[in-house]
């Protein structure tokens, strides 16, 4: 912070003290006012009406005025939350929860197996080696991934064991917020790819690194998207996706020690950046499968035929569906919701393309479709079942061949792990994520790996209840609490979601959670339209003209915790990111008598403005959202777009917005404008705050240290407990 900017927030914070000693008003106290935000006169004409947007100037994020505020609103956040008991218990107790051990699978090259292993107290994964077991002829990965029949699990990490360092990030930047990971590696095990990320931005710089001398080649790519890099097989070059948020997306291969100005375009050209795009190889390198995703809601599936020709064919590029390709044994796999909503499975030979000769392996059934893997010659298809994971088996041509039971409301994978074994991994939202080696002939489960986590789920209570939306729509929604809650109204509960972009909001397990059940709190999880627990037809129901129908499926959530006497209106916390921060940010502004506070965090919250600024971050959701340079579409998003639905005047409840400057995915001008929006339009006499970090981002985690991931949660969960009036319980 320059010395001017530390004059300005020191100034502003010494105003405001004199204010926080005042006394309480009733049995809420007397909070500070928020520091004093510059209103301009901006008025903007779109469709022939006037949007009035007072706080544009804050979107010049370099600005010395928007720095100046921002350093006044940290100062105002950490003097409304203050060092309080209740918020020292969640940084304690958070990091016993949040710091452990954290260990990636290994992955052998050549001589040796690579991981990342954050070891407890430590801020950062770094990158290890250990010498490889000597190689058998048992069993390989096929080319979909999963494990083959007779492939053996690595030997577990040892936290306490010395492993050699390849790439230690906390060399790299003494702030820890520059993170490393894994992307390819060479056959031969002599060259890695790996990237680098600065913060929570979703950009990455590419290196790559010759693992005998440790230096890098002068092959690099600098900051930007890139994705799908692999090596070819005798590694003298890689293929990857750049992605250009202003171009669209380019699937490229560049030949090492060459001009990455020379490198070839394979795929992608006359795709705008609305798009995303992607390949793989298939059939022992004979075809090349590429996909095209328009948004979150329609997918093209091409082809190329290396041995006959090379011609790039498209398989499906005009239906309204999703299409999901694997190919496995000569055939090409694709789960589909064409002509079916749920999900079926289609067989296609790619000698013979054409729709009319395309196989339907497994209908669409009841339940939603979600994944399906090959192992042991059969086919293992995941289902969501009322939000809740069930695998079925299938022989390989469709016939039902029994299934793999998981218990309620919980998620689950499935990979192969040896001849005759499946590995079942479950999560739910008391259960850490467990793996279970399983014998198929036997049936017996035995625990492969189990995450240590110190929680005690004896007590707790999972139970799925469902609200009626506005128009009618069933919508279900988990509720989490101690078995000894009374229906007396008085929890506090804290009610999150999701809603969008066809995400399903499955059970898991969740350290906020656990101390907010820990704190006496009620947890819920509402799965409302725009997702995709139910199907395409559940996702297309609350995406452009239907997205009202989120907020009022989220509303209706609220108000059955309500009515079923858990909560009432005063001890009613909600919680969402992103797609969620939108999701709060309009109930907060259509029903601000159901809330006390309000959780949200890199949010989208000027969807109106959003054209004018996501060509630069997240082009793709205008395909979700809506575009506002079209009128009709104006016409349903400036019904519910947050920031343009604050009334002055009126008695919002408390909130926090939290973002950075590195979310590079949702603008943090929104959560600045808002912010300053609803400070001067509230009249409820409880705080609006902004929770400010400069190397914030909407990737969150992986460019964060561990520290500053417990403190900014215990931030959150005590700005929330003390708007709910919770204290920590003794330790």
């Amino acid at each position: 912070m320059s010395a001017k900017r530390h004059a300005v927030a020191l100034s502003a914070l010494s105003a405001i003290l004199l204010v926080a000693a005042a006394p309480t008003i009733g049995c809420s106290p007397a909070y500070p006012p928020p520091p004093d935000t510059r209103v301009e006169e901006v008025v903007d004409v779109m469709h022939g009406v006037q949007i009035p947007d007072p706080f544009r100037w804050l979107e010049d994020r370099d600005a010395p005025d928007t720095r100046a505020w921002l350093d006044e609103q940290n100062a105002y956040a950490e003097l409304v939350v203050g060092q309080t008991p209740t918020r020292a218990w969640l940084r304690t107790r958070l990091a016993e929860l949040m710091d452990r051990d954290d260990i990636g699978s290994p992955r052998r090259a050549g001589e040796y197996e690579y991981f990342t292993m954050r070891r407890k107290g430590e801020e950062l994964p770094v990158i290890y080696r250990r010498p490889a077991p000597e190689e058998d002829d048992e069993g390989e990965v096929g080319e979909s991934g999963e494990h083959g029949e007779g492939e053996e699990e690595p030997d577990p990490i040892d936290p306490e064991a010395e492993y050699e360092v390849v790439i230690d990030p906390h060399l790299m930047d003494p702030g820890h917020t520059t993170r490393v990971s894994i992307v390819d590696f060479s056959q031969d095990g002599k060259l890695m790819i790996y990237n680098i990320r600065d913060g929570g931005q979703d950009e990455v710089q590419i290196r790559i690194r010759d693992l005998e001398t440790g230096e890098d080649l002068p092959d690099a790519l600098p900051n930007a998207l890139w994705g799908g890099i692999s090596f070819n097989d005798d590694a003298t070059g890689f293929t990857y996706t750049a992605r250009s948020r202003q171009i669209g997306p380019r699937i490229k291969y560049h030949e090492l020690w060459t001009d990455f100005a020379d490198d070839e375009v394979l795929f992608g050209e006359g795709y705008g950046p609305e798009t995303f795009v992607g390949m793989s190889e298939a059939g022992e390198g004979r075809y090349r499968i590429y996909t095209v995703s328009h948004g979150w809601a329609r997918t093209e599936v091409h082809f190329q035929d290396l041995e006959r020709g090379g011609q790039i064919e498209p398989l499906v590029d005009d239906a309204h569906a999703h299409f999901y390709p694997r190919f496995h044994e000569g055939l090409l796999y694709m789960r589909t919701d064409l002509d079916a909503s749920n999900g079926r499975l289609l067989a296609i030979a790619l000698e013979s393309p054409a729709p009319e000769d395309w196989r339907e392996i497994i209908p669409e059934g009841e339940d939603m479709m979600e994944d399906f893997t090959f192992i042991n010659e059969k086919i293992y298809v995941s289902y969501l079942h009322d939000v809740s994971s069930q695998i079925r088996v299938f022989e390989m041509d469709g016939t039902p061949a029994g299934e793999i039971e998981v218990p309620p409301f919980h998620s689950a994978s499935i990979r192969g792990a040896g001849e005759g074994k499946v590995a079942l991994t479950l999560r739910s939202f008391t259960q850490p994520e467990i793996t279970y080696e399983i014998d198929l002939e036997s049936g017996e489960r035995t625990v492969d790996d189990e995450e240590e986590i110190d929680f005690d789920p004896i007590g707790i209570v999972v139970e799925q209840v469902w609200a009626t939306s506005k128009d009618g729509t069933r919508v279900p929604m988990y509720v989490v609490h101690r078995e000894d809650v009374e229906l007396n109204d008085q929890n506090p509960t804290l009610l999150s979601g999701y809603g969008g972009f066809y995400a399903s909001r499955r059970p898991g397990f969740s350290t906020t959670a656990v101390v907010w059940l820990e704190l006496g709190g009620v947890y819920a999880v509402a799965n409302m339209r725009g997702g995709g627990e139910y199907g395409e037809d559940w996702h297309r129901g609350g995406m452009l003209g239907n997205k009202q129908n989120v907020f009022d499926d989220f509303i209706a959530a609220a108000e059955w915790l309500v009515e079923a006497g858990y909560t009432s209106p005063e001890k009613l916390a909600i919680q969402g990111a992103s797609n969620g921060g939108l999701l709060v940010g309009a109930a907060l502004t259509q029903r601000p008598d159901l809330f006390r506070a309000v959780l949200c965090g890199f949010p989208d919250v000027d969807i109106l403005r959003f054209p004018y600024y996501s060509r630069n971050n997240n082009a793709p959701a205008l395909l979700e959202y809506g575009n506002a340079e079209v009128p009709e579409e104006f016409e349903f998003i400036r019904t519910w777009s947050p920031y343009q639905n604050v009334v002055d005047g009126t008695a919002y409840p408390a909130v926090m917005f939290s973002t950075g400057d590195l979310d590079t995915r949702v603008p943090p001008l929104g959560a600045r404008k808002m912010t300053a929006r609803l400070q001067r339009a509230t009249t409820s006499g409880y705080p609006v705050i902004l929770l400010y970090h400069p190397k914030a981002g909407h990737a969150g985690s992986r460019g964060v240290p561990m520290s500053r991931r417990v403190e900014d949660t215990a931030m959150e969960l005590a700005f929330v407990a003390q708007q709910l009036g919770i204290e920590a319980p003794a330790r």
